[in-house]
C-alpha cells in the first residue's frame, strides 16, 4: 500500500526520513516568528509562532520516536555507528528536550514570555543551533554512508 502512493518510501529502510523534515522546518519557522514578532511587539505573530512551536514539538516527539526505533536496524559499519549515528542520536534526544522546555515555557507564558524573554529567545537559538549540527550527522549518514537504504543509489545516470 505505502509503496502504491509513495514509491520512493518503498527504498527506505525505516519511516524515520518521512517524518523527521517537518519539525526542522516548524521550530526553525517559530524561531523566525518568534524573533519576528518579539521586535515588532505584535502578539498575533508570537501567537502563530507559539502554534508553530507546538507543532514542532509534537513533531520533534515523533521523530526521535521513530529514530530510535530505527537506530538499531540502520545498515552501517559499526565505525559509522560510532563516529555519526550515536553523535546524530544524542543531539537530536537533546533538540527533543529543549524542545519540550521552551514549549511549555512559551505555553505557560502565552504567548512568549515576558520573564526571561531574552533567555528565551536564546534558547531558540541554541535549539536551531543543535538542530543543525544534528542534522548534519543525519546528512552524512544518509548520503555519505547510505543509511537510508537504496534512496541515494549511486551512481546516478542523469542522461537525457
Amino acid at each position: 500500500m505505502l509503496e502504491r502512493l509513495f514509491p520512493g518510501a518503498a527504498h527506505l529502510q525505516n519511516l524515520h526520513p518521512l517524518v523527521v523534515h517537518f519539525p526542522i522546518a516548524f521550530l526553525f519557522g517559530a524561531t523566525l516568528l518568534y524573533f519576528v514578532g518579539a521586535s515588532s511587539r505584535n502578539e498575533s505573530i508570537t501567537g502563530a509562532a507559539l502554534w508553530v512551536l507546538v507543532l514542532g514539538a509534537i513533531g520533534a516527539v515523533i521523530s526521535a520516536g521513530t529514530g530510535l526505533y530505527a537506530s538499531e536496524g540502520v545498515m552501517i559499519a559499526p565505525s559509522v555507528r560510532d563516529a555519526l549515528l550515536i553523535h546524530h542520536r544524542n543531539q537530536m534526544v537533546a533538540v527533543t528536550a529543549l524542545t519540550g522546555v521552551l514549549t511549555i515555557w512559551a505555553a505557560a507564558a502565552r504567548p512568549l514570555p515576558r520573564r526571561g524573554r531574552w533567555a528565551f529567545l536564546i534558547g531558540l537559538i541554541a535549539m536551531c543551533v543543535l538542530i543543525a549540527r544534528g542534522a548534519d550527522y543525519g546528512g552524512r549518514l544518509v548520503f555519505d554512508y547510505n543509511a537510508g537504504g537504496y534512496a541515494c543509489g549511486q551512481p546516478i545516470d542523469f542522461s537525457k
